[in-house]
């Protein structure tokens, strides 16, 4: 899977959150591990919680390219 991160709001380092886009559909959400999952219910095995700032969504939702149909 290539990950491209989107334009204009990526950090300059690896150790931030960061949303990228897929070769495919699919978005990846790189952000800090939420330690406390009270009220989350139960997470599947292979998923995690990820905190991210929220003007980062804001920001990635500007950013992403029109959806092929």
């Amino acid at each position: 899977m290539k990950l491209t991160p989107l334009v204009g709001i990526a950090c300059n380092t690896s150790a931030c959150p960061t949303i990228f886009t897929t070769d495919g559909t699919d978005l990846v959400v790189q952000g800090y591990i939420v330690p406390d999952r009270s009220g989350a219910g139960e997470v599947p095995a292979g998923e995690t919680l990820v905190r991210i700032p929220r003007q980062l969504l804001l920001d990635a939702v500007q950013k992403l390219p029109a959806a092929e149909e």
